[in-house]
């Protein structure tokens, strides 16, 4: 049903038509990658007689751990660390299933041709697909071990003990896992049936494990991509157009070439301008008079002055029934009905370090360090853009300073390896400012959703019926090199072929609640601004929307909020959060013009359950909003690090109030001009309120990602919190004050 998009080499305008170790190789790719491999993509849980996700394409033992000559492991895994922990986490699980300590595994981040393809780091995934191929591929090499070491000790398996990078007898005879191997790897494919270790027995795994990097982030010590440092480095800046789609029409090299006699090259590709300098500030200043002096063509306009919901709903586009479920008409006899439109707008990844890379071209090779979230679909689009093989491009991965989804990493890479291309034999820098990170990142779409629900004559729902419009939830790199912002202004412009992952849009919109008529339908928009995916997609907005709703639908029923929403679910672990939020607030105090809001959901409804309540004080001559307090129950399943679970919930909860109270893209007929944090504003720490995350642990379940569960229920439950608190129903994001007193 889909309709195909194509578009300028710049705009997505055209898209909707009518609508010390030895070290052995391995397999990375074989064939049509899986479904995780795409963004947002919710893979189905594997029964349990099916390897893990990744581990499905990638089944060698020796493609996830390597051991070392000292008896330690490295585990490898084609994850990015986003901040989420993954690091940690898969550390846990390598340590726990090879009985090693924690500070004897070593794990080694996304790198091509030496870590596996495990696509992007995204959608809650890291801990489902790339830490449990790490546990099923260190049992295996527990069994595999243990019967090489039987072999050379000449004992049964059985009478054999594996601790601390060794194997044992019981009269005291032990070889270290280096010796048993004698210097090779273990090639074997992991296979089923896999003998893990039982839970029983666990050491590491459901323990609160700190992360180690964390202190380092306190001290300000070198971590990040742009940290980082090499001999005879440059660096560089490119400079941006005046908008979306203007082009390149005047650029003099000689006033540049005199006020700047040291700079090492000026690079011009079509509309993609950028300097190279030998020092930084240099490069700076370079970039700032160059800007002051390019001429380019006049932008596209943006729809300034008008509401954006109104806008973006009377865009063409496509249209798509997603969920639908009964007959039954909406208004049944003797009941009621009620309808609302709920809005977010654009809002930013605002990462606190813009964007960066450091590239180097030398014989053929294009090396890249990069704070991508998929090092390998991000080489696939420079393969298109560069004309290398992919043979010639060697990608590190490197955490960069805030990542909350497809931020502008990708575009400082091709940034960085274009300019590293036409100045070859050098590493060169390419950091982005602040204002080339909010006026140039792409965004989190606006969404419109509107709902019409009835209820029976006993306050039940009878019908609900949603829709909502947005635009696409990803368009990251992998294959497309149009994703890539710097081939859209190339001599040879790349034009975006697809619209990326819409599904995002929907995600969520259907209510995790026995409804027993339901119909869900999409519309899908091309809006003015460039977008891609941001912390739990769709899941955001339609959540605020539903919860709201839920709440006000309640208070049509004459229910308590809460009750109303377990009169409408069966599944007892939703059950289970709800109600543990309901008694972690039971006997909090509300004040005067005080109010303590409600929310739950269950990530892409198949995923994280989550419920949320907040407490805000409300300044009702003011219109100042102030959240006091927050709560949150969360259910990911089987714990893997409690301390990273509570750590993802509560920087979930902080920065969706952020987003809810704060946060939203501007921008005027050029472009955006929300430049800098005076104008796009963020939760300061003064800002942030007391946070407290029970965990429900069930070593039963498969374990789940946490990090995007918390996001949408902590933006209804504060809404619903304001209108207790004043009566005053905000359904138009961010609560800004004039909301409250207009």
């Amino acid at each position: 049903m889909k309709k195909t998009r194509s578009a300028t080499p710049v705009s997505r305008r055209d898209f909707l038509k009518g609508a010390g170790c030895l070290t052995i190789g391995f397999p990375l790719l074989g064939g049509e990658w899986p479904a995780a491999y795409f963004p947002g993509a919710m893979p189905a849980a594997p029964p349990e007689d099916t390897l893990p996700g990744s581990l499905q394409k990638q089944p060698r033992i020796n493609a996830w751990l390597e051991i070392l000559a000292d008896g330690r492991v490295r585990v490898l895994t084609g994850k990015m660390e986003l901040g989420q922990g993954i690091r940690t986490a898969i550390a846990q699980v390598a340590a726990e299933e090879l009985d090693l300590d924690l500070d004897r595994v070593e794990v080694h981040l996304a790198e091509t041709e030496r870590t596996p393809h495990e696509g992007y780091t995204a959608g809650s995934g890291s801990i489902e697909n790339s830490a449990m191929s790490v546990r099923y591929a260190a049992a295996a090499a527990r069994q595999k071990l243990l019967a090489l070491a039987a072999q050379k000790l000449g004992q049964p398996a059985d009478q054999l003990t594996v601790a601390d990078g060794g194997v044992s007898t019981r009269n005291g005879k032990r070889l270290t896992f280096a010796e048993i191997l004698d210097g090779k790897q273990i090639e074997d494919e992991v296979r089923l049936p896999v003998a893990l270790k039982p839970k029983g027995s666990y050491r590491w795994v459901g323990k609160a494990v700190p992360r180690q990097d964390i202190e380092r982030m306190v001290r300000g010590e070198p971590m990040y991509v742009q940290d980082l440092r090499f001999p005879g480095m440059v660096h560089a800046r490119v400079v941006r157009p005046a908008g979306y789609r203007a082009r390149l029409l005047a650029f003099d090299r000689g006033p540049l070439e005199k006020e700047f006699p040291g700079l090492l090259k000026t690079v011009v590709n079509g509309d993609f301008l950028g300097v190279i300098a030998a020092e930084e500030y240099l490069a700076v200043e370079a970039h700032r008079f160059l800007k002051q002096r390019v001429r380019w063509s006049a932008p596209a306009a943006l729809p300034e002055g008008q509401p954006l919901a109104d806008y973006l709903k009377n865009l063409p586009g496509e249209t798509q029934t997603v969920q639908e479920k009964g007959t039954g008409a909406r208004e049944p006899s003797g009941g009621t009905s009620l309808r609302a439109t709920y809005f977010k707008p654009y809002v930013m990844h605002a990462s606190i370090g813009p964007s960066c890379a450091v590239a180097r071209y030398e014989d053929g090779k294009l090396h890249l360090w990069s704070h991508s979230q998929g090092i390998y679909p991000m080489r696939e689009s420079l393969v298109k853009m560069l004309g290398l093989a992919a043979t010639q491009i060697h990608v590190v991965g490197v955490p960069g300073s805030g990542c909350y989804g497809h931020n502008g990493a990708d575009d400082a890479a091709a940034d960085a390896a274009l300019l590293a291309m036409a100045y070859p034999g050098k590493h060169v820098r390419l950091q982005w400012s602040r204002e080339d990170e909010h006026g140039w990142e792409p965004y989190g779409s606006a969404m419109r959703v509107e709902i019409e629900a009835s209820l029976d004559g006993a306050g039940r729902i009878h019908h609900w019926h949603g829709e909502v419009w947005t635009d696409s939830h990803s368009t990251r790199p992998g294959p497309e090199a149009a994703n890539l912002l710097a081939a859209r202004y190339l001599e040879k412009p790349f034009r975006m072929e697809s619209p990326g992952y819409l599904g995002g849009g929907h995600r969520n919109a259907d209510p995790y609640y026995v409804l027993p008529h339901l119909r869900i339908i999409a519309h899908f928009f091309e809006g003015p601004l460039r977008v891609s995916s941001l912390r739990s997609l769709g899941a955001y907005a339609n959540v605020f929307a539903v919860e709201s709703f839920m709440d006000e639908l309640a208070e049509k029923a004459g229910k308590d909020p809460v009750e109303f929403r377990l009169a409408h679910s069966e599944d007892e672990r939703a059950i289970a959060v709800i109600r543990k939020v309901r008694e972690l607030i039971r006997s909090q105090p509300v004040a005067a013009n005080e109010g303590i809001g409600f929310a739950f959901s269950r990530y892409k409804n198949a995923a994280t359950y989550c419920a949320v309540a907040a407490k805000v004080a409300v300044n009702t001559q003011t219109g100042d909003v102030r959240v006091r307090r927050m709560w949150a129950a969360i259910d990911a399943g089987e714990v893997i690090n409690l301390d990273g679970i509570i750590n993802q919930t509560e920087g979930g909860m902080i920065q969706a109030a952020s987003w809810t109270l704060m946060e939203e893209v501007r921008f005027d007929q050029q472009h955006v001009s929300s430049l800098d944090w005076a104008t796009y504003p963020i939760f300061r720490f003064s800002d942030v309120p007391e946070v407290e995350v029970a965990v429900i642990n069930r070593p039963e379940q498969k374990p789940l990602g946490a990090g995007e569960a918390a996001q949408g229920p902590t933006a209804a439950a504060i809404a619903n919190a304001v209108y207790r608190a004043c009566g005053k129903r905000i359904r138009q994001l961010p609560i800004r004050p004039e909301k409250i007193t207009g």
